[in-house]
């Protein structure tokens, strides 16, 4: 089966995209050495892995993830990005029973290699334990949890079939697995890479406390384009009491959110909002509301693309 999975994934690549392969290849089947490389170089506090690779996989991902800093200065050149989601618009891309091939316009998701949704067998889904808090010194959850989840192949069924960290699963479960974790107060994001494809691949339920890509995202205060806002933002209405429930990291992986003592108000940082909805439900007055807002881009909504006839 080995073998089978990974002629599938060197299949997918069109004659000039072949060198994009082995990136894929390492990335996928290391994908918790490549985390924990990251985290180290970052100078994050991290827990060593269990297991080891051997130092000739090692020096690769370090090359692997020299290629992607050095390309993500701008969004002209980043291969590496994601988009916030709301939790309809995350449910509405596992609930797929068609292949898809879908453009993707730069209003949407605004980085020049990010480029479609592409979604060969979209019932082929891989759950898999979420790498970042696996690695992480001191995880907000005891279990690092089957929280990360790619979709159709040949990325999925190679995951499952050469990653032990992987397994299959259905869209019922990965509906229920989205929903729990919005419960939960983890933010939806929906990774684009130019190694796979230039395409959407993945779906991360991400904390600010363990997740690379938002860890990454507060510590540079946005300067490295790796993240795009969902398309709507934060507004506080005259619901608000000030209760400060909404200020929590936990409730804003962004920071957005403060206390105005004076007045006893919320207050939204329009520059730091991501538009993720975490706030929204964790508001117990109902003060805090979604709205859209074109200068935050436009939604992931794989059904209002395909009516518009992309698909």
């Amino acid at each position: 089966m080995h073998n089978e999975t990974t002629k599938a994934l060197y299949d997918f690549y069109k004659l000039e995209d072949k060198n994009d392969f082995f990136p894929a290849y390492l990335y996928l089947k290391y994908i918790q050495h490549f985390i924990s490389y990251v985290v180290k170089n970052l100078g994050i506090p991290t827990k060593e892995l269990p297991y080891e690779l051997d130092e000739g996989l090692e020096e690769m991902i370090g090359g692997y993830y020299q290629q992607i800093a050095e390309a993500g200065d701008s969004a002209e050149t980043s291969v590496y990005n994601a988009k916030v989601l709301k939790l309809k618009d995350a449910v509405k891309l596992f609930t797929q029973e068609q292949n898809l091939h879908v453009p993707i316009s730069e209003k949407i998701v605004p980085f020049k290699n990010a480029k479609y949704i592409i979604m060969n067998n979209p019932d082929s889904i891989s759950i898999g334990t979420c790498p970042c808090r696996e690695t992480s010194e001191t995880p907000c959850v005891d279990d690092p949890m089957e929280v990360c989840l790619f979709i159709g192949d040949p990325f999925a069924a190679f995951l499952r079939d050469q990653n032990q960290k992987f397994r299959k699963g259905s869209q019922e479960e990965a509906v229920k697995i989205l929903e729990d974790c919005h419960e939960k107060g983890f933010v939806h994001t929906a990774w684009f890479k130019k190694d796979l494809g230039n395409s959407f691949a993945m779906i991360c339920n991400c904390c600010s406390c363990c997740c690379l890509g938002i860890r990454m995202w507060n510590l540079l205060e946005g300067s490295v384009p790796i993240m795009a806002p969902s398309g709507y933002v934060a507004e506080v209405n005259e619901e608000c009491v000030g209760c400060g429930d909404c200020v929590d990291e936990h409730a804003c992986h962004f920071h957005a959110i403060s206390i105005d003592k004076e007045n006893e108000k919320a207050v939204i940082t329009y520059e730091k909002c991501m538009g993720c909805g975490v706030c929204e439900d964790v508001c117990p007055n109902s003060a805090i509301e979604l709205k859209r807002d074109p200068e935050k881009g436009e939604p992931l909504d794989i059904e209002e693309m395909k009516k518009q006839g992309n698909a």
